[in-house]
């Protein structure tokens, strides 16, 4: 296997070295080969939607509803829900799949500097972004609300609570499939390539972005989540503060959106949406660095030293016979 030609210690963006295979070719083979296991993934799905809606005829036309919409995520429609989460949240099997075949079983460290997942940090991480949440929320109820901010008519009956079920199971999942490919695989592909971690930081923000279809504000604001998700990563070694915010975040849109309070399909952000995500990032961030200055956790890996070569044993001094007729030596004699 390469080694880095830095250092012997990686930080998160530079994880592949500790890897199996860590070539220069492998961000672009696990690259190509996610896209294929995401395309044939959406088809099955997809077929299996098409034989469902064959036998039901409300499925049909909820189906029908969905397609017409553009795909667009109406949170009075579980079925619109589950079909706009779930095709997210495929990203994250078939980034995983496709990093463990080209990289080798150590897929761990797709996720942090510990070669796994660390639960106790995401725990952590959750009650702070929560806790930032909370205070965020009740410190702009007060203010005026967006000319441009869209509401919802609230689902009632059992939609609601379909929807609500979709919300809960789904979210977290479609969130930390973003972070793997957004801030996992494409902050190690670059990683792999160049050493600066403001490089593995910054240049997958605009396809962060694009992927986000707002207005300018918007846009603003999905690039400032991207840069903060990028920080957090590199950070504290792993993906666990950038999905836990993620995830909050995501909660809590649909959640107002299930209320009737927001639009989380709305592409209008007003600037009071705005400065919320600004205070949320801000004091989130400054949180987990609190934290982390208070209780340091492990952000980098040590890489394992190759094994010196023994020492070879130096030969023992025999003492010799002395022929008859020579002298005998002494050996009391420097």
């Amino acid at each position: 296997m390469p080694r880095p030609i830095d250092s012997d210690r990686l930080a998160f963006h530079r994880l592949v070295f500790a890897r199996r295979r860590s070539g220069w070719w492998t961000p672009l083979a696990v690259g190509a080969l996610g896209v294929a296991f995401y395309v044939v993934m959406v088809l099955a799905v997809s077929l299996v939607a098409v034989l469902v809606s064959l036998t039901s005829d409300d499925v049909a036309r909820a189906l029908d509803g969905v397609l017409q919409d553009a795909g667009a995520l109406d949170v009075a429609s579980p079925l619109s829900l589950l079909i706009g989460l779930g095709s997210i949240a495929l990203m994250l099997p078939a980034y995983l799949l496709a990093s463990l075949i080209v990289n080798g079983r150590r897929v761990g460290f797709a996720s942090a500097v510990y070669g796994r997942l660390r639960w106790r940090w995401l725990f952590v991480c959750s009650g702070l972004a929560v806790a930032m949440a909370v205070i965020v929320t009740l410190a702009t109820a007060f203010l005026p609300a967006d000319d441009s901010a869209a509401t919802i008519t609230p689902a009632a009956g059992a939609t609601v609570w379909l929807s609500l079920l979709v919300v809960l199971l789904l979210v977290p999942v479609q969130a930390t499939a973003e972070e793997y490919v957004f801030r996992g695989y494409l902050m190690q592909s670059i990683g792999r390539w160049l050493r600066h971690p403001l490089f593995a930081i910054l240049l997958p923000v605009p396809l962060f972005v694009i992927g986000h279809l707002y207005d300018p504000v918007g846009q603003a604001a999905v690039g400032l989540f991207a840069v903060a998700a990028g920080w957090l990563t590199w950070r504290t070694g792993g993906l666990e503060a950038a999905i836990a915010v993620h995830i909050v975040n995501n909660l809590l849109a649909f959640l107002l959106g299930l209320a009737g309070l927001s639009d989380p399909s709305a592409t209008d952000v007003g600037w009071v949406s705005f400065a919320s995500s600004v205070l949320l990032l801000g004091g989130y961030c400054a949180a987990v660095e609190y934290v982390l200055r208070r209780r340091p956790i492990v952000r980098t890996y040590a890489l394992p030293r190759a094994p010196l070569p023994a020492p070879v044993p130096m030969p023992t001094p025999t003492a010799t016979v002395p022929l008859p007729g020579e002298p005998t030596p002494d050996l009391t004699k420097p």
